[in-house]
């Protein structure tokens, strides 16, 4: 159910019987909420372009657009009409936002990111006369809606940690409480990421997003043990966290994090685990100065395409028979869901995730082991209708290096990889985390 108010935007009631009207509904919602968009008003069978467009915080024009044609009553409904054409192609009703992209001229290598997630995503969407691709600014639109995407509801609370040497941010559901709760890691970029957390909390989680590795070169990164299992208790100790009912979910190296914990800690025992597009091997039983070695030594592996583009995946294979080179995730007692891109391009998350198996399979624990793989999807899988990215600037751990990475994934299956894996992250940690808890505990 939709939580924010729904406000119909469009042209005056004088103007609707010779204007076209351009629908959309909801006008405010969270990110991961469908939105339903009509065009009416138009002649039959009349060609039309749906353009979207977004002004990012880093000052950069993201657009999308699909071609469509009238029906006999000269109407277009996006939930079940196909686009001709543009950046996306079929019945697809979200295609406006996930197939964003820099508009022409814009600098390289860019990745849309919400940072402010106290403030809206805001998408322009626009309908324009006749099939065009280009030049959109330069036309008149026959009519144009605001729509605003949220990744925080009403009421949800955001708190800045720094409490036991910890650092994140901490975001707790309208409610009495208290309420399972969620630890919240992404990968190797670093910094501090918040989005996700925020979404975590709209839909009933205390979510803490945690900095672990510095984005400034001139402060320390962070990534001894001890220093999640600190985290972890800051969460689970928070008055509206039910303590047994943690979870860790990590990205990229987030996910050598959480199996690190899952396997290894006596003081983070997470009631289940989830595992974006990561690896196994990183355990975290050594020093920091020891694993950022070691991944100096793998990225020597790591290949550039024709265009200058670092393809990572090679850089942890083979991957290795040692025992002490891996997390020993048949050590793990909780469930556990991985989420993977067959196109990865970053990690060889394939082959990591078939050893992963392997080893609980032997270790008899294979039963705990939830895998969700898809084709033709990269390493960046987010919460859904994030726009696709195949490749992005990155400043490497080790040497501070700013390089284009390619992340791989083709646009349309990376965004079906998104919208299923997040509803069945969701579905997940409902299981695990609100199963049999008091009626009077739930949202």
């Amino acid at each position: 159910m939709n939580v924010f108010a729904d406000v119909s935007l469009g042209r005056s009631a004088s103007s609707m019987a010779v204007c076209p009207v351009l629908s959309l509904q909801p006008t405010r919602a969270l990110v991961d909420e469908k939105f339903q968009i009509v065009v009416r008003n138009l002649h039959p069978k009349q060609e039309v372009t749906l353009h979207s467009l977004h002004h990012s915080e880093d000052n950069d024009n993201w657009e999308a657009f699909g071609h469509y044609i009238s029906d006999a009553d000269g109407t277009v409904t996006v939930m079940e009409d196909a686009s001709r054409g543009g950046t996306y192609v079929g019945v697809e009703p979200m295609g406006l936002l996930w197939s964003l992209q820099p508009v022409p001229g814009s600098r390289d290598g860019l990745r849309l990111r919400k940072k402010d997630v106290l403030s809206p995503m805001v998408l322009i969407v626009s309908v324009f006369k006749g099939h065009i691709n280009q030049r959109f600014s330069e036309k008149d639109a026959l009519a144009t809606v605001v729509t605003e995407r949220w990744y925080l509801t009403p009421g949800v609370q955001r708190v800045d940690i720094r409490e036991r040497g910890v650092k994140g941010t901490l975001f707790i559901p309208p409610g009495p409480g208290p309420f399972p709760a969620v630890l919240d890691m992404w990968g190797g970029g670093g910094g501090l990421v918040e989005y996700r957390a925020a979404l975590l909390a709209s839909h009933g989680f205390v979510a803490m997003a945690l900095e672990y590795l510095s984005a400034d070169e001139q402060q320390p990164s962070e990534v001894q043990t001890g220093y999640f299992e600190m985290a972890y208790k800051v969460l689970q100790t928070h008055p509206q966290v039910c303590a047994g009912r943690v979870a860790v979910l990590g990205l990229s190296f987030g996910t050598a994090v959480t199996l690190t914990l899952a396997a290894y800690s006596k003081t983070a025992q997470p009631r289940c685990c989830v595992c974006i597009s990561g690896t196994h091997l990183y355990p975290l039983n050594k020093s920091h100065t020891e694993i950022l070695q070691q991944m100096s030594r793998n990225i020597a592996k790591a290949r550039v395409d024709e265009n200058n583009h670092v393809i990572g995946k090679d850089t942890i294979m083979p991957i290795p028979t040692e025992p002490d080179r891996k997390v020993n995730v048949g050590r793990i007692k909780c469930p556990l869901l991985i989420v993977i891109g067959q196109d990865d391009q970053n990690w060889a998350v394939v082959e990591s995730t078939e050893d992963i198996e392997q080893m609980m399979e032997r270790a008899g624990n294979r039963h705990l082991l939830t895998v969700l793989s898809y084709p033709d999807a990269g390493h960046l899988i987010e919460p859904p209708y994030t726009p696709h990215v195949r490749f992005s600037n990155f400043i490497t751990q080790h040497s501070r290096e700013k390089v284009l990475m390619l992340w791989g994934g083709q646009t349309k299956p990376h965004a079906h990889a998104q919208e299923d894996s997040w509803e069945k992250i969701l579905l997940f940690l409902q299981k695990h985390l609100y199963q049999d808890l008091p009626p009077a505990s739930k949202l």
